[in-house]
């Protein structure tokens, strides 16, 4: 990939492509030659597209989903206008000239109609419609220059005013074709082909805006002064002149200024943010544009927008400044919402456009995961992106993860184009050093969202308060991020304000000034060695640079003065002996690591052979070479102390490293199981003892995990240290090692997690966690280490659960592992309440990473959730793509018939048959249930699939499987024992075929019909199945089924059967009737088709001579 081409500092925003309107067009159909997209308008809520057919289609805006189609019979739409106050109107103009307003009623539920029709304009095309904003008001102006307005009544305004049917008024005749209007606190604005008009309506007074004619199509609209100071002021005119240029004009017509914008287009365009293409971007591309601005649109706050065929242009007029330009290839028409902006194509396409900064671009391309667009539009925009006010949508970490997801094969320069950038970003508090030199080192300040700094003197105000609130809340931030505290308690600061002053001073020398717990300030060399723990990745980097720096120059180890800022005196002999002990181990850690680096290359290199990959044995040789080299330079103290005992010097002060670090974690789990413990509604006490049974019971590893590297370990072999590991993790995870040296599975996990690639881990423990529990247990409780430090669990440890998923959201794009430990946290909190809102996370967390988290029914829930969260249409196909491997279909399945369902007692006899009625009970998840038997499958798993749903007495299910496996005599028993005849009649139902069929459902019929009416007599259970049973359909008998077929089969054939099966039966007088009156109707029908094919044969007679 070529360099970047960065652009100018003046240009901040970009237009950028997000969705794709393409598929919204098709579902339309759109797409075809014959029937094309001819208009558009966008409000709040609607997207209007009127077409070449005469239909207005109205598709709600969220979620794009279409709600209405209004047609018309008066030719194509050729403009469409929403109202802008109120979302139930829309006006539509014909190629005839016929104007149409619609009230879509859709508070009331009703049918849209048609509340006004103009024929003013009948014969002439309309070119321009324009709303009152505060009145049912529509303005048309047409091709002969005619300008008139109609009123729109509507049952809103009061009663009586839907059947007032107002008058058509003509406002005035302008010289030539109407090309725009505009309207604004009871002006009308009118743009023809010669001149500019201002009209008054209430007082029917008219002017010429400006002296000077013009000839052909220029634009004029209103710019609203709503913005700072000027909110309250009348609106300003802006009028498009020939040769780039564009008049302003007061709110009654006076010309103030004319702004030439051809000198400012001499500047190459900015590429258009799409994912269609790559943006280029050529800086050489300049040559100034003469264009007429055809039509002009108020966008975003105080923008101006105009276009051509080929290209878009946004101003800022009110400083003369051009905002951008883009090239757009084949535009037609722009409708503007706020700051988007809808584009339609000569060829019918549509396409969704957005003003933005360059940040924010960034960001929401970060989180759609557009990772090579992302980097591209930071390399382009760097003056942007390295702004402190970008920092606020863009932190640095965001970036070096955007740096992390390019792929070193394909993105290469790119991404050392954007380490570029990153290095000259600024951080969110940054400012000259003038600014900071002004402000003496005894007075504290902070720095407001818009970049004023606010100084603090005076002691003892309250600005002292709130300074001195700022350095609690900064405490209480180290405090959560698992630091030393060196600096003096709070009750010292609020109670002693020199000592205050005292320590503002010491920290402002050391380059902390704003007291705030800032990820990118420097911290010590010891308190960096312990915030490591809990922090990205690039903390590590920064604190082998410095010890580097500091093994570079030893005199900077023999200085007393190079003392963290804040420290009391009772801790400063540990931090010169752990100085001592850093300055001493430098040159053997670095020949660790270069011993550690030749082993990894080593490996590296042997397990590139595809004959040592693809073998288990000589794979597992070539990483138990490399393992004691890790277990002697990473492993564990004890492992070192043993192979390293005579280095006596070394051994206290590691010791002692490791015995506050282990102190640490333990006071960390000792807190994090005191929340634990409050009362929830979902865990009960015996289940936490049966939770740690189990965990004894799996032989769970009693060291802790290490998510932190104990060494400082060199970038260079990170990644060949993390596929090495990852690679050992995996193995010896499906293989059983046997070998001496060899780690196990959960050891190595527990000892080395800091190594391992997460996902990998992830999606390895998805695989054996029914095997290898522990397995899943040690990566759950690592990650729950590891994100401890988050914001997130704050909020989730308070326990508002809404606050909580708000939160998890904010944190996009996701990444699988640590949106799982915070989830885990949820869920131990709240238990099914929790798992049930999963389901938005798809499909980062998928259904098996919360099958190893939840309870077997709280997982039924979710799983649930997640499919009712489809469209109904896609619920088939989305449960079939969860379904991997495909046994799960059988295991959900019974999941779900054992949960939430009806007694056995109360749907099986006890000799395993169906009870009467029994199919009427509900199924809690009844529904996800239709969806896992109606799903395809193979003749073994239906089968087996039907077996299970006659054990549990699931009825419906069970019938519509017989009746794919063919086993027709056996669903027809089970509906005889069920006794409802509309398991027969309805849709679904398994309805006899053949007369043979018909014979065994009578004979079965008549052998059940005397069990089913004494248990509906005795009941069940106390009668419980009457849930549901007033739903249910008629009763099965002989007699029934008799009229069943007569209506089939015809009267005389049905009672010919019955003897046949030699079934003694006294109709009814109600069936003798109705036997009595299909016959007529038989004898009717025959009569009719008789005489209806003698007229044919007459006709086609007729017609042959």
């Amino acid at each position: 990939m070529p360099v970047i081409p960065v652009v100018p500092e003046n240009h901040s925003h970009v237009l950028a492509e997000f969705d794709c309107l393409d598929p919204l067009l098709s579902a339309l159909r759109l797409d075809s030659g014959r029937l094309k997209c001819t208009c558009l308008a966008v409000s709040r809520k609607w997207l209007a597209l009127g077409t070449s057919a005469g239909g207005l289609h109205l598709i709600q805006r969220e979620g794009w989903k279409q709600r209405l189609i209004l047609t018309h019979k008066e030719g194509s739409i050729t403009q469409v206008a929403c109202c802008p106050h109120d979302e139930d109107f829309v006006a539509v103009a014909t190629s005839q000239g016929l104007v149409v307003v619609w009230e879509l009623q859709l508070e009331r539920r009703g049918r849209p109609e048609r509340v006004s029709v103009s024929g003013e304009h009948r014969g002439q095309a309309i070119t321009a419609l324009c709303w009152d904003t505060s009145t049912l008001r529509v303005f048309v102006g047409d091709s002969g220059g005619k300008v008139s307005f109609l009123r729109a009544g509507s049952s809103k305004l009061g009663k009586g005013s839907a059947f007032v049917i107002f008058p058509v008024q003509t406002v005035t005749t302008v010289d030539s074709r109407v090309v725009q209007l505009g309207y604004q606190e009871g002006r009308l604005l009118v743009s023809s082909l010669s001149r500019c008009y201002l009209c008054d309506t209430e007082r029917e007074k008219f002017w010429r805006v400006g002296n000077k004619e013009r000839d052909g199509e220029y634009g004029a609209c209103f710019l609203p002064q709503n913005r700072g100071l000027l909110v309250g002021q009348p609106p300003l005119l802006y009028c498009a002149r020939p040769g780039s240029r564009m008049w302003e004009a007061s709110f009654n017509g006076e010309v103030l200024s004319t702004h030439q914008f051809k000198q400012l287009l001499a500047c190459p365009p900015l590429p258009l943010i799409t994912y269609r293409n790559e943006p280029h971007y050529n800086p050489a591309q300049k040559s100034s544009q003469s264009i007429a601005f055809s039509k002009l649109l108020y966008l975003g706050d105080q923008n101006l927008l105009t276009w051509t065929d080929s290209a878009i242009y946004i101003f800022t007029p009110q400083n003369g400044h051009l905002l951008l330009w883009t090239e757009v290839k084949d535009l037609l028409d722009i409708a503007v919402y706020r700051s988007e902006l809808f584009c339609l194509h000569g060829s019918g396409r549509l396409s969704h456009l957005s003003l933005l900064s360059a940040e924010r671009c960034v960001e929401r391309l970060l989180r759609r995961e557009s990772w090579p667009l992302a980097a591209v539009v930071c390399c382009m925009f760097q003056h942007t992106i390295s702004t402190s006010r970008a920092r606020k949508s863009l932190p640095i970490d965001r970036l070096e993860h955007l740096r992390s997801q390019l792929s070193s094969s394909t993105h290469l320069e790119l991404s050392g184009q954007l380490e570029e950038v990153i290095t000259k970003l600024e951080p969110l508090d940054s400012a000259s050093s003038s600014r900071r030199s002004s402000i003496s080192s005894h007075e504290s300040f902070n720095v407001l969202d818009c970049g004023i700094y606010r100084v603090i003197s005076r002691r003892g105000s309250q600005s002292d308060e709130e300074t001195s609130s700022l350095i609690n809340q900064s405490t209480s931030e180290e405090e959560r991020l698992k630091e030393f505290s060196f600096v003096q308690e709070d009750d010292q600061v609020d109670h002693d304000p020199q000592s205050s002053d005292r320590v503002e001073a010491e920290r402002s020398e050391q380059g902390l000034q704003f007291h705030l717990p800032l990820s990118f300030r420097p911290k010590p060399p010891r308190i960096a060695l312990q915030a490591v723990k809990d922090s990205v990745s690039s903390f590590v980097k920064k604190t082998t640079e410095k010890i580097n720096t500091l093994q570079m120059n030893t005199e900077l180890w023999q200085r007393p003065d190079f003392r963290e800022g804040g420290q009391t005196d009772p801790t400063a002999p540990y931090s010169e002996e752990m100085d001592n002990e850093v300055y001493d181990e430098m040159p053997n850690s670095e020949a660790d690591m270069q011993e550690l680096r030749s082993a990894t290359e080593r490996a590296i290199s042997q397990i590139q052979d595809p004959l040592v990959l693809l073998d288990p044995v000589c794979l597992r040789e070539t990483l138990l070479e490399w393992l004691p080299v890790l277990e002697r330079i990473l492993g564990p103290a004890e492992h070192e102390s043993t192979e390293a005992g005579d280095s006596e010097e070394d051994g206290p002060g590691e010791e002692r490293w490791e015995r506050d670090y282990l102190d640490s974690c333990s006071e960390q789990q000792e807190e994090s199981s005191c929340l634990s413990e409050e009362p929830t509604e979902s865990i009960t006490e015996e289940e936490k003892k049966e939770e740690k049974e189990e965990e004894v019971s799996t032989g769970i590893p009693s060291e802790p995990v290490r998510v932190v590297s104990p060494k400082p370990v060199p970038s260079d072999i990170l990644t060949n240290l993390t596929q090495l590991a990852t690679l050992y993790t995996e193995l010896s995870c499906f293989r059983n090692q046997a070998h001496e040296q060899a780690l196990g599975c959960t050891t190595f996990l527990r000892r080395y997690f800091f190594l391992l690639d997460r996902e990998r881990v992830r999606r390895m423990c998805l695989l054996c966690y029914q095997e290898q529990p522990e397995v899943q247990s040690s990566f759950t409780e690592a990650m729950l280490d590891l994100t401890q430090s988050s914001k997130v669990v704050e909020v989730i440890q308070r326990g508002d659960l809404l606050r909580s998923l708000r939160s998890l959201r904010e944190l996009q794009p996701w990444s699988a592992p640590p949106l799982l430990a915070h989830l885990h946290r949820l869920y131990e909190r709240h238990g099914e309440a929790a798992v049930r809102s999963f389901s938005q996370f798809y499909p980062t967390i998928t259904p098996a990473d919360v099958m190893t988290m939840a309870k077997q029914s709280h997982f039924l829930a979710y799983l649930d959730n997640l499919v009712q969260s489809q469209t109904e249409e896609h619920r088939l196909s989305f449960l079939q793509s969860l379904l991997e491997p495909e046994s799960l279909r059988q295991d959900w399945l019974e999941l779900a018939l054992t949960h939430d369902a009806p007694q056995h007692c109360d749907t099986l006899t006890p000799d395993g048959q169906p009870r009467w009625h029994s199919h009427c009970f509900s199924w809690g998840y009844g529904r996800l249930l239709s969806l896992l038997i109606h799903l395809p499958a193979d003749l073994s798993s239906k089968q087996k699939m039907a077996e299970t749903c006659r054990t549990h007495g699931y009825w419906t299910g069970y019938l519509y499987l017989c009746s794919e496996l063919q086993r027709r005599t056996e669903a027809f028993s089970t509906i005889c024992q069920l006794d409802d005849i509309s398991l027969l009649e309805q849709p679904d139902g398994v309805e006899p075929q053949t007369l043979e069929e018909w014979k065994l459902l009578i004979q079965l019929s008549q052998r059940s019909s005397s069990v089913g009416d004494s248990e509906q007599v005795t009941g069940v259970n106390g009668s419980s199945w009457s849930n549901g049973s007033d739903d249910c359909g008629g009763k099965i008998s002989p007699e029934s089924l008799t009229l069943m077929l007569a209506r089939t089969a015809g009267p005389d054939r049905a009672m010919a059967v019955l003897e046949e099966c030699g079934v003694q039966l006294v109709l009814s007088p109600h069936s003798k009737l109705v036997c009595e009156l299909l016959r007529v109707t038989e004898i009717r029908q025959r009569a009719m088709i008789q005489t209806m094919l003698e007229r044919c044969d007459r006709f086609l007679w007729s017609q042959h001579a």
